[in-house]
């Protein structure tokens, strides 16, 4: 409906109800003689029809004027019933003896979750040792300060442990501290020399705009309409966009990338579609022209799947401007291709090209509009856009109705598996890529699969054969002339064939990780059940890292799961690439997740010291509130907590000590009321009814929340005055107590004079509120809640 709306409501209004429920045809309104009347009913029906004739009345659905059809059935009922939590292997379950790194304290080991008493409560502690066997034991108040250590040196046993109270440890973080803030300071001029030069200014988007982007087959995912946006926004100021769209295969970064060439060419200015092989800028010749050919755009390709003659013909055109987009590999990029008046350039994985290509690129860039794509979010690509080299849209959720990839490891090809595999695969209508690693033996692999499904159509593609060969194999399987596609990692990305969701590759140990992860992206493009096979030699021939890749491979085969998978490719490969060698040093000091929060904290602080002018305008991306952001305690910085209730995760409850540590970390990091619903639906439908220490816990998390909005540093129950004793910031906090306290104890004496009082506590001040609840229960927890919540609202208004 918003889509149709949009359309209509150019300078010429149209008169139109929306209901919210499906009308009666009496209540459908008589049609104005002159221009007719529209009324929207939501939601929309499966199929249109046209009343008797003398109602003047028709019925369209939405998918009906737009040439698509509603995802319906039993696909979307199966994805609708999963689990929306996040697993544990995804949050990378820790074991006993691996490394935590405390943002005070250092470098330990995790040795589990003890159960202490505080103030007669229970609650769960972290225990880590430390170097000559030192203990800490970490309050689940701080537990957000703790993090994975992740580097290059990834066993335990060659790490050097922190000593417990050291100053090595501050000296250590302070020095990564003031390289990061030099190198980022570098970076940070790049990006503002960039913002004052002069490009050009496109315009706002137009009625045919908004019918190219209505004609999408699909429904625009949040992430990918949020990306969507922030393109046409750079696009319409006066500086070169330089923007990174980064997102799983297949969560709709072309479609991100078609919506912005389809601006270009209405201002009448040429695109450059920059992909790293001849497979994908024949797949994308093919997607950009269904598209944008239908709204006057002209789109070629030019790479070797193009004749000599053809090229040259091209090239002419594009020095004319006869071609709008031009989509082709690394030789658009060479010196006989003239562009008449390129507007923006389209970067696909710009991480697969060369140094000379790269360097084409960056003079290119100064003054045209750059958007890059990228399927696989390598930590190196994310840390310079958080760096402020470029800017970043993350496509995180899936397409709707899109189901996980199952993925197995198998060591012999001449399995069962693989039969039954290829057989269940031909038998519902599909198609199959066989993925061999060498030229030289695929004609022996391709009879190996004729063996296992003799009435199988084989066809074969690699990179050594004509150009000519190459495009037919491709188009046979396309066309569905093919039902088994054998080829080299060539198809690594392009192929885009709903129809095809089963994979095999064979030797997959020989592979990187970013390779089969690519690999496996070209299946499960549908609504279907998708299939990756991972077939490799026996278990004791593999290589350890081999192993470490395959096993990840088969652990993350959840929708959205590059991010994890990247994390994983930096523990295996090491982190030598990611800023240099120099930055390579910090993060196996600190770990990776602290390197990325101090690397965060630096760039902030250089925002908002050194650069608060460029970025004036840009909202502060570690703190929340406008008002109190400069207040608020952040997740460092965490709020203590003493209320006198049972506080935990029973075992009965939750069994595994790493289970247990995953979620209290997510109680921690905890911030709307939204979460932390999401979070019990979870814990109901994983573990049963949620105990009563539980549900405190989920009580005390909301009242975290609010008490960091606050600035807080501190709450505790006295049961002997019957008082909730709040400890505040530090005195020296002056613009704390100038700006924001006066408003916090106006809202507190709202509950009357006589309960509440200020009093000194060293260097902090303390406020004390009478309690009316004087019970230990849910009673109390609820109270303070209130009362914090009523303060919150009060202060932000």
């Amino acid at each position: 409906v918003a889509r149709v709306e949009d359309l209509l409501s150019g300078d010429e209004k149209s008169d139109y109800e929306v209901d919210d429920q499906l009308a009666d045809t009496d209540d459908l309104p008589q049609v104005d003689s002159s221009r007719g009347t529209l009324r929207y009913i939501v939601p929309s029906l499966a199929s249109g029809f046209i009343l008797p004739p003398e109602s003047k009345t028709v019925i369209f659905t939405e998918h009906e004027l737009f040439g698509r059809r509603q995802e319906r059935g039993a696909a979307s009922r199966k994805r609708s019933s999963r689990s929306k939590g996040i697993s544990l292997r995804e949050l990378r379950a820790l074991k006993r003896g691996d490394l935590l790194v405390h943002e005070d304290k250092g470098i330990g080991k995790f040795m589990g979750l003890d159960t202490i008493e505080i103030q007669g409560a229970r609650q769960e502690v972290v225990r880590l040792q430390y170097r000559d066997n030192d203990v800490l034991f970490v309050n689940l108040d701080f537990i957000a300060k703790l993090s994975k250590y992740s580097a290059v040196e990834v066993d335990a046993e060659s790490v050097k442990l922190s000593k417990l109270g050291s100053a090595e440890w501050a000296r250590t973080k302070a020095k990564t501290k003031k390289r990061l803030k030099d190198i980022a300071r570098d970076l940070i001029a790049i990006y503002a020399r960039r913002k004052k030069q002069l490009g050009f200014k496109f315009s706002e988007d137009d009625v045919i705009q908004k019918e190219m982007e209505a004609a999408f087959l699909y429904e625009d995912t949040p992430d990918q309409a949020r990306a969507v946006s922030e393109v046409k926004h750079d696009m319409e100021t006066g500086a070169p966009m330089d923007r990174l769209v980064c997102g799983d295969v297949g969560y709709g970064k072309t479609e991100v990338a078609m919506r912005a060439a389809m601006k270009a060419a209405i201002d009448k200015k040429q695109v450059a579609v920059l992909v790293p092989t001849t497979i994908l800028a024949e797949q994308h010749e093919r997607s950009f022209s269904d598209r944008l050919e239908r709204f006057g755009v002209n789109v070629d390709s030019i790479s070797r799947f193009k004749s000599t003659k053809e090229q040259k013909e091209i090239i002419a055109k594009l020095g004319e401007g006869k071609i709008d987009v031009l989509i082709g590999t690394h030789r658009l990029l060479s010196k006989d291709v003239g562009f008449k008046d390129l507007g923006l350039l389209i970067i696909d994985e710009e991480h697969r090209f060369g140094v000379a290509a790269k360097e084409k690129l960056r003079s290119l860039r100064a003054t045209v509009d750059t958007l890059t794509l990228t399927a696989t979010p390598i930590p190196r690509t994310l840390n310079f856009s958080l760096l402020g080299a470029r800017d970043l849209s993350v496509i995180e959720t899936p397409p709707k109705n899109r189901l996980p990839i199952i993925t197995e490891i198998l060591t012999e090809l001449e399995s069962e598996t693989i039969r039954k595999a290829i057989a269940r695969e031909m038998e519902r209508g599909g198609q199959l890529y066989c993925i061999h690693d060498k030229v030289l033996d695929i004609e022996l692999f391709s009879a190996k699969l004729k063996q296992l499904a003799p009435k199988a159509r084989v066809g074969i593609i690699h990179g050594q054969m004509p150009a000519t060969l190459i495009e037919k194999g491709m188009r046979d399987f396309l066309e569905r002339r093919i039902d088994i596609l054998v080829a080299t990692k060539i198809v690594e990305s392009g192929l885009d064939v709903p129809n095809a969701n089963t994979i095999i590759i064979n030797r997959a140990q020989n592979y990187g990780l970013a390779e089969l992860y690519q690999l496996r992206g070209r299946v499960g493009r549908s609504n279907e059940q998708a299939y990756c096979f991972l077939v490799t030699p026996p278990v004791k021939q593999l290589s350890k890292d081999a192993l470490r890749r395959l096993e990840a491979m088969e652990e993350f085969s959840e929708l959205g799961a590059g991010f994890q998978l990247a994390m994983r490719d930096l523990e295996i490969r090491g982190a030598g690439n990611l800023l240099g060698a120099e930055q390579s040093g910090f993060i196996n000091e600190i770990g990776f997740e602290l390197y990325q929060k101090t690397l965060a904290e630096a760039v902030e602080e250089l925002k908002e010291e050194e650069f608060s002018d460029l970025f004036k305008d840009v909202p502060s991306t570690t703190k929340s509130n406008p008002f109190i952001r400069k207040f608020a305690a952040d997740d460092s910085d965490m709020v203590k907590i003493v209320l006198g209730v049972d506080a935990l995760i029973p075992e009965h409850y939750i069994e595994d000590d790493a289970e247990r540590f995953s979620f209290y970390q997510r109680f921690a990091k905890l911030t709307t009321q939204d979460e932390l619903t999401e979070l019990t639906k979870e814990l109901k439908d994983r573990f049963g009814p949620i105990p009563e220490e539980v549900d405190n816990l989920c009580h005390i998390a909301a009242i975290r929340s609010q008490a960091m909005k606050l600035g807080l540093k501190g709450l505790s129950v006295d049961d002997a005055s019957r008082s909730l004793r709040i400890i505040l910031p530090d005195e020296d906090q002056k613009d704390y107590y100038q700006q924001f306290f006066p408003r916090i104890l106006d809202s507190f004496k709202t509950l009357g004079e006589d309960r509440v009082r200020l009093t000194p506590d060293g260097k902090k001040l303390r406020l004390l509120v009478r309690l009316n609840t004087k019970e230990r229960n849910r009673n109390r927890l609820m109270e303070i809640l209130e009362i914090l919540g009523a303060i919150v609202e009060a202060t932000t208004k």
